[in-house]
């Protein structure tokens, strides 16, 4: 949480419709980082040691409702209704603010990558403060006018003259006030426009005229960058990606091919761990310095420790726990499983809900069967067993320390420290019945094709 002096609050807008997105789900729950665009924005605010969030929604995303109820509670949300403009929807919020003293600041739910370091400079002022940036091509953006330290106006592209076209500084919509000057200023914003809207830009020539306070702070240009389409939720991507790739470089990771590696809002990686092309870490990813991840893995909610090593072509789930000098092998799969120290299972395994002990070998080809279509159950193998390829391990069952069961079992029962388990029919042959089935079903089909 940052210092401050005053209080703070913050109002998110997430009322809008998201149509452009063309999606069922709400614009601002899909991803960025495998995090919802919300989120970030709501991670921002309690960044900034906001002991208020309200979030406008509305009526048409109850999804977004029930998002922001399960993270921050009913008291957080306003809702909007009907839409009139961005003034509008922060008026909404103001009864959920309502005895606050301190600053708000107003941020949009579809700016995933705007960051609380962004956004801190605004607080301090007596009057209206706007986050402005440098375009690199201002289009139908509003133009910030300022003359010295004071912000002048915000002019409408479409409203513009040629000389204010050519500004550069251009409006990123996020405001923040004293609380009790920013709602009384906005009680005065009219809608006599060609939309009947009210917007929240408004409050800026308002405040110029009461004599209050304006200015601008600028933030980088894709800190600001709004979602509203598919197209842009990929570059939102592509930016997130990038500054991933280059945090954890610059603390150590070795990556051939960072532009191949994928990253999760709150992936950890210690320095000193090699990363091979073609990695994606989903959510709750922790690896420790020291570890090697092999290409075309995925890592998701699980933990690898120092000099354990993932893959290639591994899959590890949540709740997966690799402990120092694990070696989970190629097409391997790992859901909520600890493997103690040393432990491999280097082919062709799905290893879901249990353990395994240190220096545990599982072989090819070898099940943890741990669902019987209700209800998991577990799968416990003892330091040093030898589980042979082939084999299935249905749950619940107990394999003992230094057990060895044989390739091609199937084991229902536990198995005691040290023993030896056979878990499948005896072999039997039966002399030239083999040659005998061949020339018959040669025999059928010949007599077939007639």
């Amino acid at each position: 949480m940052t210092s401050q002096t005053r209080a703070r609050a913050a109002i998110i807008l997430a009322a809008g419709q998201g149509t452009r997105m063309k999606s069922p789900l709400p614009k601002v729950l899909h991803p960025v980082g495998g995090r919802a665009i919300l989120d970030h924005a709501i991670d921002a605010a309690e960044a900034l040691g906001c002991e208020r969030i309200v979030v406008v929604v509305g009526v048409h995303s109850p999804e977004v409702r029930a998002h922001v109820a399960k993270r921050l509670g009913d008291a957080a949300i306003a809702v909007q209704d009907p839409p009139l403009g961005t003034g509008h929807a922060v008026r909404a919020a103001e009864p959920a603010l309502a005895g606050f003293e301190g600053e708000v600041v107003v941020t949009y739910g579809d700016v995933p990558l705007l960051k609380a370091a962004d956004i801190e400079p605004v607080f301090g002022s007596a009057g209206v403060t706007v986050i402005g940036f440098e375009a690199r091509d201002p289009g139908a953006y509003g133009r910030l006018i300022i003359d010295g330290e004071t912000l002048t106006a915000i002019t409408e592209a479409k409203e513009a003259s040629p000389e204010v076209l050519a500004v550069t500084a251009c409006n990123s919509g996020v405001m923040a006030a004293p609380a009790r000057l920013l709602f009384s200023l906005l009680a005065e914003v009219r809608n006599d426009n060609a939309k009947g809207e009210y917007y929240l830009t408004d409050v800026v020539e308002l405040a110029r005229k009461a004599d209050h306070p304006t200015r601008a702070v600028f933030a980088a240009e894709d800190a600001v960058m709004g979602v509203n389409a598919q197209g842009e939720l990929a570059q939102a991507e592509a930016l997130f990606q990038k500054v991933q790739r280059e945090t954890f470089l610059a603390a150590g990771v070795t990556m051939s091919a960072p532009d191949t590696v994928y990253f999760a809002w709150d992936t950890e990686i210690g320095g000193g761990t090699v990363i091979e092309p073609f990695v994606v870490f989903g959510p709750g990813a922790r690896i420790e310095g020291g570890a090697r991840i092999r290409s075309f893995s995925h890592i998701e909610g699980a933990r690898v420790a120092s000099g354990a090593e993932v893959g290639p072509y591994a899959r590890l789930r949540p709740g997966a726990d690799l402990s120092t000098g694990v070696k989970v092998g190629n097409f391997v799969e790992v859901k909520n499983v600890k493997l103690g120290e040393g432990a491999k299972a280097n082919h062709l395994a799905y290893l879901g809900d249990g353990a395994v002990g240190a220096g545990a070998n599982i072989g090819a080809g070898t099940i943890f069967c741990n669902y019987d279509g209700f209800n998991k159950a577990r799968t416990e193998v003892g330091d040093g067993a030898f589980i042979g390829s082939n084999s299935s391990l249905v749950a619940p069952v107990t394999i003992g320390a230094g057990a060895i069961v044989a390739s091609g079992s199937v084991i229902t029962k536990d198995v005691p420290a040290d023993a030896l388990a056979f878990g499948r029919a005896r072999q039997a042959f039966k002399p030239d019945a083999g040659a005998a089935f061949r020339e018959k079903a040669k025999a059928a089909k010949a007599a077939g094709k007639d």
